[in-house]
């Protein structure tokens, strides 16, 4: 268990918060907040990040389908690529240290930031 028991739902919640309203970048802020918030081991960060963010976008994708109808045919075209790409960053993943997944979370979380203020 962690040290900060709290950690665990303030790294959720934030998780949950920022996927729900933008329809994804939970587990950009979740990485960060589980390595400050808890002390969960650095080996495991990545795959609890997705094993958070699964069921929080399954919760989004069913509320969202309540109000507004899922564009599936613009969707589509994408999965196969997302699939095989999910597949390959988990191979590769487990051979990367964890310092470089961190740097490379890091240049991408800067990269999005910037790309939407301007």
């Amino acid at each position: 268990m962690t040290k900060r028991p709290w950690g665990y739902l303030i790294a959720g919640g934030c998780a949950g918060l920022v996927n729900g309203l933008f329809g994804a970048g939970g587990g950009m802020i979740l990485i960060p907040l589980l390595t400050r918030l808890t002390d969960l081991e650095e080996s495991k960060l990545f795959s609890s990040s997705i094993a958070i963010i699964a069921p929080i976008c399954i919760v989004s994708l069913a509320i969202l389908s309540r109000t507004a109808p899922l564009p599936w045919a613009e969707a589509m075209p994408y999965l196969a690529g997302s699939v095989a790409g999910g597949f390959l960053a988990a191979k590769l993943g487990r051979r990367i240290p964890v310092k470089w997944l961190h740097r490379v979370l890091g240049v991408l979380i800067l990269w999005g930031g910037i790309r939407y203020l301007c």
